[in-house]
């Protein structure tokens, strides 16, 4: 896993709520899929655990994106590097 960059990213307000709206509606996915459970379910476990360069529980993935969702309801203020 590579370091994180320090680096802030600036989104615009339409930019951050088109990857909002993206997040949002992967966790729906997820969500309905573990709500069906079944085959369809199996198979998003196994992609997410099928993803080049070291896939992960699906989960875990899940949380990620609505720790994402999070980070864009919630900045954190961009400081100075003076």
């Amino acid at each position: 896993m590579k370091a994180r960059s320090e680096q802030a990213i600036i989104l615009t307000a339409q930019e951050a709520a088109f990857v909002r709206q993206a997040l949002v509606a992967a966790s729906g996915i997820f969500a309905q899929a573990k709500a069906a459970g079944g085959p369809g379910l199996r198979a998003l476990q196994e992609a997410a655990l099928d993803v080049p360069a070291g896939g992960r529980p699906l989960s875990h993935v899940h949380y990620d994106v609505c720790l994402a969702v999070d980070y864009l309801d919630f900045p954190m203020p961009v400081r100075s590097t003076r």
